[in-house]
């Protein structure tokens, strides 16, 4: 019966770093300018906020493992993930801010 619960919490676990995940690129797709998607190629601002915010909502609704939304929540990790991967590397260049009189390629 151990094992039951503890597969039970490392569920818990999963579908709470899905959660954390979907919000943390949603959080980072909001601080971004408008400007910096469509410069880099990445559709618009509006649009990734949209899919970002029903991922952390679906995420949020399949916290307690509800069953039938649970592949849903797998759904939202992947559009966070490829948020993070693919478009905020892109876009993280045009954040605007930081950064004055240098180059905007490298730190060294």
């Amino acid at each position: 019966m151990i094992f039951g619960s503890v597969q039970v919490a490392l569920f818990g676990l999963f579908y709470l770093a899905i959660f954390a995940l979907s919000l943390w690129a949603l959080i980072d797709a909001a601080r971004r300018p408008a400007g910096a998607f469509v410069a880099a190629g990445k559709r618009t601002k509006q649009l990734w906020l949209i899919v970002l915010g029903v991922a952390t909502g679906v995420s949020f609704i399949a916290l307690p493992p509800l069953g039938a939304l649970r592949f849903l929540a797998l759904l939202a990790a992947v559009a966070a993930a490829v948020y993070l991967v693919d478009v905020k590397p892109a876009v993280s260049g045009y954040s605007g801010g930081g950064r004055r009189g240098g180059s905007s390629r490298g730190g060294w």
